[in-house]
């Protein structure tokens, strides 16, 4: 790493846990706001609800999200992080990022079928939400040593079959 990057690295750290943390919060607040769209509350509730989880959504919990994952992927090739724990946390960051898709879909899906919906009940997201966010925690804090990633034999063993075009040798 060069010396002028050096100084930019603590504020990058800080910038991704703080949008990390807003994103999280976010997409754990959402659920439990969607799950009070109810028509029952009357007009001027439910119109405020679904104003306020369109607009956290949007833009509150979205670019939080981009500016995680942005400042997330720098961070890996500054500190040049390529590791089997990093890989496994970004798997766990793509389960974040299909949360995040499922719940744009759901308050769009609200706003298109007022009054014929049923609101989604808050526990289960939860739960499903906190499998993702769990794994980032243990595998950054503990950074484990997970070896080799398990392949058959077929997988990890040249073939003896030549490809389809030239390969340059070094």
């Amino acid at each position: 790493m060069t010396e002028w990057l050096g100084p930019i690295v603590p504020h990058l750290k800080a910038l991704h846990v703080g949008m990390l943390a807003l994103w999280t919060a976010g997409l754990f607040a959402l659920p439990r706001m969607l799950s009070r769209h109810d028509p029952v509350l009357g007009q001027v509730d439910y119109a405020r609800i679904r104003r306020a989880t369109h607009y956290g959504f949007s833009f509150v919990v979205t670019p939080a999200a981009v500016l995680a994952i942005a400042s997330g992927t720098v961070l890996i090739f500054l500190r040049e992080v390529f590791v089997l724990w990093m890989f496994a946390k970004l798997v766990a960051v793509a389960g974040l990022v299909a949360f995040h898709a499922w719940v744009g879909h759901t308050i769009v899906a609200v706003a298109e079928t007022e009054g014929s919906h049923t609101p989604p009940e808050p526990l289960m997201p939860t739960l499903l939400l906190s499998v993702p966010v769990l794994t980032i925690l243990t595998l950054v804090l503990a950074k484990p040593e997970l070896g080799e990633i398990p392949m058959p034999g077929w997988l990890s063993e040249p073939r003896g079959i030549q490809l389809p075009f030239d390969v340059p040798r070094r």
